[in-house]
């Protein structure tokens, strides 16, 4: 893990209301289900969380299974396991019955307080779930497979969900969504460039050319056969990027007149490719 600083800024004023108004209802919460990026499973946790929540039931639903190495993904699944948290590994593209998933889940994390509750002669009650989540890690699109509707906006840029809402899912389910939250300051270099290739921070946070470097340079060190397919490059050196890009905008179009390279449509391309989905099978956090 490159434990790198630096000083990146981000923290729109919906975010810090968001915690404020979860301290509020936490009282009323069951079980937190954190959602996460299955191909950042490290940057995309949020960090001060455990200050927010204490210490309520927690189950980290990883997204975007379709889109992972999970090979590499898994590792981290077995860590947060080893560490007492509960998990899912989801591939929402596929239909199935996501709230049974989801139900399954927390009666075994309720077990122990469900069955004092019976030795106390109290009736089972209605689960109530807080989902938080990064922006931009499909817990907008993990809520509608829950539901079964479109029950919340969803969008392809951070910053979607602007409030806090009771949506019922199952008759023994409830749940709140919260908008994306961030930590105020991304003080590890590594985790504010997976942020920003995997569009959980906006575009203007960080420059988009050190962004499209930073992906050909994880691609290059942990996927080369996809650098190699995608783009035609075999090798790749961060500091002498422009044969990479050349080759890049010759291979793709990427275009101006006199058949010179693009280099801005470049780096939007190496940007849009990881955006989109259309390069999958990655994995950016590693152990």
């Amino acid at each position: 893990m490159n434990e790198n600083k630096t000083n990146i800024n981000w923290y729109p004023g919906h975010m810090a209301k968001a915690k404020r108004l979860i301290a509020e209802k936490l009282p009323m919460i069951d079980v937190v289900l954190e959602v996460l990026d299955a191909r950042m499973p490290y940057s995309s946790k949020i960090k001060d969380l455990d200050s927010i929540i204490k210490d309520k039931p927690r189950i980290l639903v990883f997204t975007k299974k379709d889109l992972c190495d999970e090979k590499e993904t898994k590792k981290w699944i077995q860590k947060y396991e080893q560490e007492g948290y509960a998990t899912l590994l989801l591939d929402l593209t596929k239909q199935t019955d996501y709230a049974k998933l989801i139900l399954n889940k927390v009666e075994q994390v309720l077990k122990k307080q469900n069955e004092k509750r019976l030795e106390k002669g109290m009736s089972k009650r209605r689960t109530r779930l807080l989902v938080v989540g990064i922006p931009n890690v499909g817990k907008s699109t993990f809520i509608n497979r829950l539901v079964g509707k479109k029950a919340v906006n969803v969008g392809n840029k951070p910053g979607v969900t602007k409030s806090l809402d009771w949506i019922r899912i199952h008759e023994d389910l409830e749940l709140l969504d919260t908008p994306g939250i961030l930590w105020p300051k991304l003080e590890e270099e590594t985790v504010a460039y997976n942020l920003a290739t995997f569009s959980a921070i906006k575009e203007e946070v960080l420059p988009l050319d050190k962004v499209s470097v930073y992906i050909l340079d994880t691609l290059s060190k942990y996927y080369p056969h996809i650098l190699e397919t995608r783009y035609g490059i075999t090798e790749f050196d961060m500091e002498d990027v422009e044969p990479a890009f050349l080759i890049i905008g010759k291979r793709r179009g990427c275009l101006i007149k006199g058949g010179e390279v693009d280099y801005d449509r470049v780096i939007e391309l190496i940007i849009n490719d990881v955006k989109t989905g259309l390069i999958k099978g990655i994995t950016f956090d590693r152990l």
